[in-house]
């Protein structure tokens, strides 16, 4: 039974108890935003090192080969592409190597030394291969890596095996996951949020928390390269996937891939949380939030202060440089800016039309353009561009209807403090 039975149009089930809108502001943000502007420098570069992975993922943006592409960078061009970053300035964008599978490539331990001597964070992202030795993450870690990325797209062998469309990969992954953790690197997992794991995610979140990693991202599913294949979520089964996300944050760090729309409902569910309300959503949400209580993924103890999502998107604090050296707003938005190897980077982040115009909110179109929301959110450009061809279309995976919150003014009390 809801609190005190009544429900707002607007999808909030009120409670009895209120609070001033002074009180819902907290001192801590709810939304971080980098520290520099990102009209002059991204917050994260991802290079895409290789294209060749000896797995079929059923979602692959790169629509991985086995063999390495002949244009791909060679070293001497990933150290150029290294340069430039650095010519961002200090503290330098987090830089991370990911692929195709990046162990495919014999120089990736001299890369990731000659990125670190240039000042630069680096972060590997392998692929779950037989590659993922323990050895390989301590030859990386001593070059220099602070970090790794894996991705967990089930919570079995047979799940997780079934996606990635080889047998081995589950076991590779928790292998290589619990090693790099002995060896000291902060280890992220990414999960691809489709229709085909939907019902595992309580169960994924469980294996997240008990193996422990320093984030858990579910990446929300853009229609691209062999993800154009798999069936597309509902707006509705979208909510119920970022607020079971955000419930989730309370006993681990959460974040989201593709899914802007993550960081309205950190500020929705502030304001409703200081006012003793909670959202009304659907059953998808109900069955997740029913089997993490059951798995006891709410018990123990919680976390003091809740990780805010970053305030970053395509061409606004995050770029991605393909394996030709082509200049991307997102690895899931296939436009160019330019390439690198004829033009430099900070050009094309700073001044190609593709880039200023993603980080425009006032060129959005459709729901996304009459949004209360969309400086802090604006939807998911690759998505948009996925379904429409339209780089400033509406994020169609997103449920919320602009001006249908109930209490505009402490969301605008929280948006302003992100700007101040």
């Amino acid at each position: 039974m809801t609190p005190s039975g009544v429900v707002k149009a607007s999808g909030v089930v009120k409670a009895s108890r209120v609070v001033k809108a002074s009180r819902v502001v907290k001192a801590s943000p709810v939304v971080r935003r980098p520290r520099h502007a990102v009209a002059e420098r991204p917050f994260i570069v991802i290079w895409e090192a290789t294209r060749a992975c000896p797995l079929a993922c059923l979602h692959c943006r790169a629509e991985a080969q086995t063999a390495r592409h002949p244009q791909e960078l060679d070293g001497a061009g990933a150290r150029r592409v290294m340069d430039q970053v650095a010519a961002f300035g200090r503290p330098s964008p987090l830089f991370v190597i990911t692929g195709g599978d990046p162990f495919q490539r014999a120089d990736l331990t001299a890369l990731v030394a000659y990125g670190t001597s240039l000042g630069l964070r680096v972060a590997v992202s392998p692929s779950g291969t037989p590659t993922l030795t323990r050895d390989n993450l301590l030859a990386v870690r001593d070059a220099g890596a602070v970090a790794l990325s894996l991705s967990l797209d089930g919570s079995t062998a047979e799940r997780h095996d079934a996606f990635r469309g080889v047998p081995g990969v589950y076991d590779w992954t928790l292998d290589g996951w619990r090693a790099a953790r002995e060896l000291g690197l902060k280890v992220q997992i990414n999960t691809t949020v489709c229709r085909d794991s939907l019902e595992d995610l309580a169960d994924i979140a469980a294996l997240v928390r008990r193996e422990g990693a320093m984030l858990w991202s579910g990446f929300i599913l853009v229609p691209t390269g062999r993800g154009g294949q798999l069936d597309s979520l509902t707006p509705g089964e979208t909510e119920d996937v970022l607020h079971f996300l955000y419930d989730c944050g309370t006993v681990m760090a959460t974040k989201t891939t593709e899914g802007h729309h993550f960081r309205r409902v950190a500020l929705q569910r502030t304001v409703l949380d200081a006012r003793g309300e909670r959202p009304r959503l659907g059953p998808l949400y109900e069955r997740l939030s029913a089997r993490a209580a059951g798995l006891g993924l709410g018990g123990g103890e919680r976390r003091a202060v809740r990780r805010p999502p970053m305030d970053v998107s395509s061409g606004r604090g995050f770029v991605f440089i393909s394996h030709t050296g082509e200049v991307h707003p997102s690895g899931f938005l296939p436009v160019s800016g330019g390439n690198v190897k004829t033009r430099p980077l900070a050009e094309i982040y700073r001044e190609s039309e593709l880039f200023t115009r993603l980080r425009d909110p006032s060129l959005l179109r459709g729901r996304c353009g009459a949004c209360e929301f969309k400086t802090v959110c604006g939807g998911s450009r690759s998505r948009a561009y996925g379904f429409t061809r339209d780089l400033l279309e509406s994020d169609p995976y997103c449920a919320y209807e602009p001006g249908s919150f109930p209490y505009q003014d402490e969301v605008r009390s929280l948006a302003e403090s992100l700007r101040r």
